[in-house]
């Protein structure tokens, strides 16, 4: 997870460097829209592809609908990373959706959007049902040791990067140290830290985002040529969109207290729909907020199963927060069955993925004018900032229970804070944590080769204490 400004520097970076080695390709463009049939090999490509997290698909839909197809120009594409940046939910399915609508609608937002999702969706899916079914075995167990031990390096990599953009100012640092104290000492909701983050962020306006590097200052490369069609959409319109898809997103929650008599998918859909709307700043900082939500509040899963979804994620394509399956998914299956568990599967979907279809179809035809606003920038900077340090507090958090296998939690009024039973520490996961550092920090190995090499050491190291 990076911020936009970075994610905006890089592309523009790799573009600038491929003008000066091949101009005349810069400047070739194409103004057909391509029909719905090619553009759909596109978006399945795209899905089947999409490994690595929102920075490595960003990128490869850059290199596909900007470079290659040219069915977007720089300006458009960066527009649209910034305009979803700003939404909540997974910033690069969102960013797939809004060019698929650019190009045909909303049948080929549709499109765009599922093509994304779904291919990592069902892959989940089938692991999960591996795991409820062989997650006792000593294999298995043993393979999870070593994810557990990469993922936590994973996310400790993912708040270095973080930091390293969003922190450009002494205001940021503060609202990084205090979202960390609210959420690890005081246990504030995540949903109050990200809005008293773009409380601050709206008031300041932006005035910490002097980079030019923001969307309003992005040269168009094409020279304004692109394959997109313009959709211009009245305040009516968006108000009948708005209503039909807040119809969409309500439908299942509506429809479970009808015809289902059980209370975990109602549960399921409520949590996950207000996860929907908070979900601003990443898969990582999500994750802060729902996992100790799922693990200390509803205990639907225990920490180490919530890393061992989170593990699982990283290896599939699509969006990271395809681990929200994997936990609804598990609750509904503990309480019946494997059916019960693909219909919860289906609901966290639903509920996680329909806001995102919303927030794209009545807030794209209105992108050139959001994306000028610099309190709206602001906001966003500001929620970077918060993020590191709900990251920093979710790494805490992680390691804690991974470490550790004993995990007490004490209140002394406001405050809570985590103790761990020093005796209880699990050495072999400190060993691969400490290789799993080496492998990213010094090395800088990919994340799936890291997964790779963490859990076959798992393995080894667990069938060797068998013996």
């Amino acid at each position: 997870m990076e911020t936009t400004e970075n994610k905006q520097a890089q592309i523009q970076t790799r573009t600038q460097a491929q003008a000066r080695n091949s101009p005349s390709q810069n400047n070739a463009t194409s103004e057909a829209v391509p029909s719905l049939m090619a553009a759909t090999r596109i978006w399945a490509k795209i899905g089947l592809l999409s490994f690595g997290g929102p920075a490595a698909q960003i990128a490869l839909m850059h290199r596909l609908l900007v470079e290659e197809m040219r069915w977007l120009s720089e300006k458009q594409y960066l527009n649209a990373l910034s305009f979803c940046m700003l939404l909540p939910g997974p910033e690069a399915m969102q960013l797939a959706t809004y060019a698929g609508w650019r190009l045909h609608g909303v049948i080929g937002g549709l499109i765009a959007g599922l093509l994304f999702v779904l291919p990592g969706a069902l892959v989940v899916l089938g692991l999960g049902m591996v795991y409820v079914t062989a997650g006792q075995t000593l294999f298995v167990s043993a393979l999870f040791l070593g994810i557990k031990a990469a993922v936590l390096i994973i996310v400790v990599e993912a708040l270095f990067r973080v930091a390293k953009k969003a922190l450009n100012g002494s205001m940021f640092w503060w609202i990084a140290a205090l979202s960390f104290i609210g959420i690890f000492f005081l246990a504030l909701p995540y949903p109050i830290i990200v809005f008293l983050a773009v409380l601050v962020g709206f008031i300041w306006g932006g005035r910490a985002n002097t980079s030019n590097n923001i969307p309003g200052n992005v040269p168009d490369q094409s020279n304004g040529h692109s394959a997109v069609r313009h959709f211009r959409h009245t305040l009516p319109q968006t108000l009948v969109t708005i209503m039909i898809w807040l119809g969409l997103w309500a439908m299942p929650l509506i429809l479970v207290d009808h015809w289902f008599d059980q209370s975990i998918l109602s549960e399921i859909g409520a949590f996950f729909s207000r996860l929907a709307v908070v979900t601003f700043g990443g898969a990582y900082a999500v994750l802060a907020y729902m996992g100790q939500e799922v693990v200390n509040q509803f205990g639907w899963l225990t920490a180490g199963e919530m890393m061992d979804g989170l593990g699982l994620a990283e290896t599939t394509p699509g969006p990271l927060i395809l681990v929200t399956e994997f936990v609804g998914f598990l609750a509904a299956y503990r309480e019946g069955g494997m059916g019960l568990g693909a219909v919860g599967a289906v609901m966290t979907l639903w509920v996680t993925f329909v806001p995102c279809f919303l927030w794209i179809f009545a807030g794209a035809p209105h992108i050139e004018w959001i994306c000028q606003q610099p309190r709206l920038k602001g906001a966003l900077s500001a929620i970077s900032a918060a993020v590191v340090g709900v990251i920093l507090n979710l790494s805490l958090w992680f390691a804690l229970h991974v470490i550790f296998a004993e995990i007490t939690q004490e209140k002394y009024g406001l405050l809570s804070l985590w103790r761990p039973d020093f005796a209880s520490v699990d050495w072999q996961v400190v060993a691969l944590t400490l290789i799993c550092a080496l492998a990213i920090f010094k090395f800088h190995w990919s994340i799936l080769k890291t997964l790779a090499l963490s859990a076959s050491l798992g393995l080894g190291l667990s069938y060797l204490t068998q013996v």
